[in-house]
């Protein structure tokens, strides 16, 4: 698979990166408005080949889209320390408007992955001005979030995080939503292992858990200025589900079968994600307080959009 990613800062190099380590594209072309940037992303990833799997890394334009089959969004302008996701909106919307037209001018009925912040809103921009079918725009949406809540309960519970189904659905921001109703260890739901395993979540430490999930980007960019490792080998993952056409279910944005209440709101639910995108949505079983939580991030991201005229 050639697969395209505009912008080749930190994000869009770190996926590129990951993806070589794991042989999961035969080419990738970087894009940006630095070509040097590009230029040296590209030759440095090269050289990472001979220990790890062959592939073609190049710095191009906009016309060498035109056979891949898979184009990730990483451009736009980053996250300021302190700043929100959703500040960042009109910063990066008007960027996006740019950048979905010339894709497309060039690029034949590609699947797009968006990874920019605010995702969910930067979803459904491209959505909207693109005019492909809904299946084929993914937002990386809560991916990263469900993988650190697996990880703090894996933790936690000192099991592999691997064995915990665990998901964050809403919004990749201050008001997404982590499932504990649903969660399960070894296909055994949580309250059950706690007494097997005497490994106890009582509500503090449910608490402590949520609040390193909210605050774990805010932590990281204090401290050396971005993410971009994790969403990076995110965004491996899931062209690896494309590529293969595994089917996965994967915690994603994607303005299809939302919130009943809020249609057309971008928002994070568990997706089967294959060859032609999100082919199924998976909405799980939610508590009361869930439910009612996840109309609360539905409704703060539709207002988002609203501000920019969506």
């Amino acid at each position: 698979m050639k697969v395209g990613i505009v912008g080749a800062g930190q994000v869009g190099s770190s996926a590129a990166y990951a993806m070589v380590l794991r042989g999961i594209a035969a080419e990738i072309v970087l894009i940006d408005l630095n070509q040097a940037l590009a230029r040296a992303q590209a030759e440095d990833i090269q050289h990472a080949t001979p220990f790890s799997h062959p592939a073609r890394v190049s710095a191009g334009s906009y016309g060498e889209l035109e056979d891949a089959g898979l184009v990730i969004l990483a451009c736009g302008v980053a996250q300021r320390p302190g700043e929100t996701r959703l500040q960042l909106i009109e910063r990066n919307a008007k960027v996006f408007e740019q950048v979905t037209r010339k894709v497309l001018d060039h690029a034949r009925d590609p699947i797009i992955l968006v990874a920019s912040n605010p995702v969910d809103v930067m979803t459904q921009v491209v959505s909207a001005l693109s005019g492909l079918p809904p299946n084929r725009i993914i937002g990386s949406g809560t991916i990263l979030d469900t993988a650190r809540f697996r990880a703090l309960l894996g933790e936690h519970l000192a099991i592999s995080p691997q064995s915990i189904h665990a998901y964050v659905i809403g919004e990749h921001g201050d008001s997404e939503v982590l499932i504990w109703s649903s969660v399960t260890v070894g296909g055994v739901p949580l309250h059950e292992f706690a007494e097997q395993s005497r490994h106890f979540v009582d509500r503090d430490q449910r608490r402590s858990i949520e609040e390193r999930v909210r605050q774990a980007a805010y932590s990281i960019i204090e401290g050396k200025g971005a993410t971009y490792y994790g969403i990076g080998a995110a965004l491996a993952r899931i062209v690896r589900s494309i590529r293969d056409n595994e089917q996965s279910v994967l915690t994603l944005s994607s303005a299809l079968r939302g919130v009943d209440e809020f249609p057309g709101v971008s928002l994070s639910l568990p997706r089967v994600v294959g060859r032609d995108g999100v082919t199924e949505t998976l909405p799980p079983s939610l508590s009361q307080e869930e439910r009612r939580a996840l109309a609360r991030s539905a409704q703060v991201l539709q207002e988002a959009a609203r501000s920019i005229g969506l």
